[in-house]
């Protein structure tokens, strides 16, 4: 018999306006020769897609400061650097666990500090005001994880500890707002039929991949949600230009492939996640949070109009089989195992029992 415990913990801590009152709770899942179970906070990355669909509504992560134990996000050498973490262990990652002697290294890129317009000013700019966990003019300093704290006039990581203060290579103080289009359709063979796996009978889905240029991961090709934007013009515009190279498309390309575009993104989709995102760029004070949303081709006319070509920050992009095998960028994988289980697609030849 499997139990579920929720220890609700509520602390009040300082924000820049007035003190707030932060909850969290832990998620123990028990006992006994049980796949999914959990004896510390369960990394996101790994997190079982059945467990979660019971656990992780979309919206629950708006009402409460869900807190999850990050992997990525304590990764060293730093990305596009040299720059070693301080080392924090597994123990010590939540905030609140205390740790007098915590000391963790401060970094920032110089390629945010040279001020581009997709990024803050330092904390310390006399003429830099900015408005945590609300609207800031056009920028968007709320979480999609609820409240978190500002200590000493910075934001700090809702997840926990990451040994490493500053911006790292994100714009923003506090959350970093991005959205990740996951465009499937499913595998068929030269007569059209739908292929299935072979072990599970289950039909294959592909998705959408892109080889990031940056690190060499393959990813979902999402990208930063610009100041003011909608999440669904985010969507749709990222995929154009990572997926489509569509920033390089004559006038006329560009219009017969916004019509196209227009059709795909426009039909009913499926919001995979909302939230945190563990992400090897987080550090104390920055971090990363997304929008996946599922655009799926039913058909596979749609996307048979719409021939895949590198851009932007692409260095390849093609379909990619979807399984348990692929091993993605951030929590990507995570967000795609969540939408083969939506679609009843393949995903493991040992999926375990349900929770």
């Amino acid at each position: 018999m499997v139990f579920l415990l929720v220890a609700l913990r509520a602390a009040a801590v300082p924000s820049v306006a007035r003190a707030v009152t932060v909850f969290s709770f832990t998620v123990v899942l028990s006992t006994q020769p049980f796949r999914c179970a959990f004896q510390r906070w369960p990394s996101l990355s790994n997190l079982s897609a059945s467990c979660w669909s019971h656990l992780h509504p979309v919206n629950m992560l708006n009402n409460c400061n869900v807190k999850f134990y990050h992997r990525k996000a304590l990764t060293s050498p730093y990305p596009g650097s040299h720059v070693e973490r301080s080392q924090v262990p597994e123990g010590k990652v939540d905030w609140l666990i205390e740790w007098k002697d915590y000391n963790p290294v401060e970094y920032t890129a110089v390629s945010v500090l040279a001020g581009p317009n997709w990024a803050d000013p330092q904390i310390n700019d006399e003429d830099f005001s900015p408005k945590f966990n609300e609207r800031d003019g056009k920028v968007e300093r709320k979480s999609l994880n609820g409240l978190y704290v500002v200590e000493n006039g910075r934001p700090r990581n809702p997840v926990g500890r990451t040994g490493l203060t500053g911006r790292g290579l994100l714009g923003r103080w506090g959350p970093n707002h991005a959205a990740d289009p996951i465009v499937t359709r499913w595998k068929r063979d030269g007569s059209g039929n739908k292929i299935a796996h072979p072990v599970t009978g289950k039909n294959i889905l592909q998705f959408v991949a892109i080889k990031r240029r940056d690190c060499g991961e393959w990813a979902i090709p999402g990208g930063m949600v610009d100041p003011g934007e909608k999440i669904s013009t985010t969507l749709k515009r990222e995929f154009g230009e990572e997926a489509l190279n569509s920033l390089q498309k004559s006038p006329e390309d560009k219009m017969e492939l916004e019509e196209q575009l227009h059709k795909l993104f426009n039909q009913e989709h499926f919001e995979v996640y909302r939230g945190y995102v563990d992400d090897p760029r987080n550090t104390d004070n920055a971090w990363m949070e997304t929008e996946a949303v599922n655009y799926h081709d039913e058909t596979g006319e749609t996307m048979d109009n719409l021939p895949l070509e590198a851009g932007d920050d692409a260095g390849v992009v093609k379909w990619v089989d979807i399984s348990e095998n692929l091993k993605l960028y951030a929590s990507h994988s995570y967000f795609i195992k969540l939408v083969t289980k939506k679609r009843g697609a393949h995903w493991s030849e040992d999926p375990g029992p349900e929770c």
